[in-house]
């Protein structure tokens, strides 16, 4: 699986479980919530205010995780 900004939170922590503390650690912590939707990587980075190469920088660490 490729990880790409396009991933759907579901799709990243069902593949990558681990991606759940990683990103919280991150302040993405919205996983956690409890909304049954929650966008793509992109999205929710942007929400907490990440520019273009700090969601690359996810992007490459949590496909790190998934190998």
């Amino acid at each position: 699986m490729k990880i790409s900004k396009d991933i759907l939170i579901e799709t990243l922590i069902e593949q990558v479980p681990e991606s759940v503390k990683y990103l919280s650690e991150k302040g993405i912590q919205c996983i956690a919530c409890g909304e049954p939707v929650w966008g793509t990587l992109e999205e929710a980075a942007r929400e907490k205010g990440f520019n273009d190469s700090e969601i690359e920088q996810l992007i490459v660490d949590l496909q790190k995780m998934y190998r």
